[in-house]
């Protein structure tokens, strides 16, 4: 310990302060990616049943999720979680703070993530879908037993991107009052002039992105055929 407050003297005094901003973190980054990884993954199924030639194709509803989707991933984080801030008091009763970035992480990361999700399931094997269907089975049914299934390992390399991502809009977030790691970086280390909490906040996100890409490294390894 005595080595590493002697890289981040500033650690010793703001230890406690830092641990509370990586609880914020990791409590934006599973709430909010685990509601925009059941919503964007439904999001991509959708886009890809009712594209031209779908399962269950429906234009009408396929070019209202595409354009929608296309509308929001324009817009810059900032502009949209500022935009969202009366979404988010009708919601969830505040507009600041951790409970109030939640709407606008979700919606920034959605619509990415159900694009990467479509993108995914588009490359299964079509002779698969054709098989299920002359095997008798329904849209649900190939969902699950093709779509999925045999997407796993695709499914998994756009989470982790899009936790990396995600990652990365929680510091903005918290540059602009949500707390977290990113308002740690701002307060401390540009505002009061602590250049060591900068290198120990980037270490830590560091560490947070290796992790999750070597979880997910492991899941592709085990479900690649």
């Amino acid at each position: 310990m005595s080595f590493l407050y002697k890289m981040a003297p500033n650690l010793e005094n703001l230890g406690q302060e830092l641990i509370k901003c990586m609880h914020q973190t990791f409590q934006m980054l599973f709430i909010s990616g685990s509601i925009a990884f059941i919503l964007g993954l439904i999001l991509g199924v959708l886009l890809i049943v009712t594209k031209k030639g779908g399962l269950l194709q429906n234009q009408l509803l396929y070019k209202f999720l595409d354009k929608s989707i296309d509308v929001i991933r324009s817009i810059p984080f900032i502009i949209l979680m500022v935009f969202l801030i009366p979404l988010s008091r009708a919601i969830v009763g505040t507009g600041s703070g951790i409970t109030g970035s939640y709407v606008a992480l979700i919606a920034g990361t959605v619509p990415f993530f159900a694009r990467q999700i479509e993108t995914v399931l588009a490359d299964v094997d079509h002779g698969l879908i054709e098989a299920s269907e002359a095997m008798g089975f329904g849209p649900t049914e190939i969902i699950f037993s093709v779509y999925l299934k045999e997407s796993i390992p695709g499914i998994t390399r756009v989470t982790m991107i899009t936790f990396v991502s995600l990652i990365g809009i929680t510091a903005i977030a918290g540059a602009i009052g949500a707390g977290g790691l990113g308002d740690f970086a701002i307060r401390y280390g540009h505002q009061m002039g602590y250049r060591d909490m900068i290198w120990v906040t980037v270490a830590i996100i560091l560490l947070i992105i290796t992790v999750i890409q070597f979880i997910g490294n492991m899941i592709i390894r085990k479900t690649t055929h």
